[in-house]
């Protein structure tokens, strides 16, 4: 039996709304220190209601997966609409997630609303929201985006599954060789920033 569903692989692969808002209107971000997930979640919003949803995450392939899957289901829904998406509600959109992974489901879930709290917050006093800080790293701790293998000793390749690895030239995060831009922040794999 696969350890991911087909619409995880779908949203690892092909991940939804990645990269950043400019000037968004709120900025949530949520981290894990035991696994070491990042998610950044940016938001616009525009008649109390989501117009934009974009996100920046550090992690393996389910927190990826959980991030675009996130972005999905909150784009277009009114605020209190997406506060009221929980773990439980993405992990089942995903078509389930491996017991060890379900944590993603909650940081993916906590990222979006720590953004729409931000935004409110900010509403009320004024402030402009803050740049999503960078993640930045290096291949120590860094992990087989499909299979979570240390890769740090086998680089350019997983020595578990043998998948061919590369680095995002802008975020400097492990990435599946094949992709063309990275996952995490949207840049091109080429070096130059996804352009819309």
């Amino acid at each position: 039996m696969p350890m991911y569903s087909d619409k995880v692989m779908e949203h690892f692969m092909k991940p939804r709304n990645v990269g950043e808002i400019e000037d968004p209107d709120g900025v949530g971000e949520i981290g894990n220190p035991t696994c070491g997930d990042m998610m950044t979640f940016m938001i616009t919003v525009k008649d109390n209601k989501l117009t934009d949803v974009k996100f920046k995450t550090f992690g393996c392939g389910a927190a990826i997966a959980v991030s675009s899957m996130v972005s999905e289901m909150a784009e277009g829904k009114t605020l209190d609409e997406a506060m009221e998406i929980t773990n439980e509600m993405v992990a089942e959109e995903l078509g389930g997630l491996p017991k060890n992974k379900m944590h993603c489901s909650n940081l993916g879930a906590d990222a979006l609303h720590a953004a729409i709290e931000d935004y409110r917050k900010r509403k009320d006093t004024g402030e402009p929201a803050p740049k999503p800080h960078a993640h930045k790293s290096d291949l120590h701790g860094q992990k087989c985006p499909f299979c979570d293998s240390d890769v740090e000793e086998t680089y350019p390749f997983c020595g578990s599954c043998k998948t061919e690895l590369s680095d995002c030239p802008e975020c400097g995060k492990v990435v599946s060789g094949s992709l063309k831009e990275c996952p995490h922040c949207g840049c091109a794999m080429g070096g130059e920033e996804k352009k819309d």
